[in-house]
């Protein structure tokens, strides 16, 4: 599991969130989101970027190149 797919579901669930839910708010399907979450698919800029905004980290911090938020 790459750094970014660990965590993108540690954020999820810290904010009690489903994987549809964060899917719905990026506007995408579940299954692209599931992708992700298993590191067998990468988000693009932008919804790297949403992800961010969400969970209101740094895109730095989901990537892994930082352990600050």
């Amino acid at each position: 599991m790459s750094k970014f797919s660990q965590r993108l579901k540690e954020l999820r669930l810290e904010h009690a969130m489903t994987q549809q839910e964060i899917a719905n708010l990026l506007n995408i399907r579940q299954q692209s989101y599931i992708r992700y979450e298993y590191g067998t698919g990468e988000p693009s800029l932008n919804t790297l970027i949403k992800i961010a905004r969400i969970f209101d980290v740094t895109s730095d911090y989901l990537l892994g190149i930082s352990d600050d938020y």
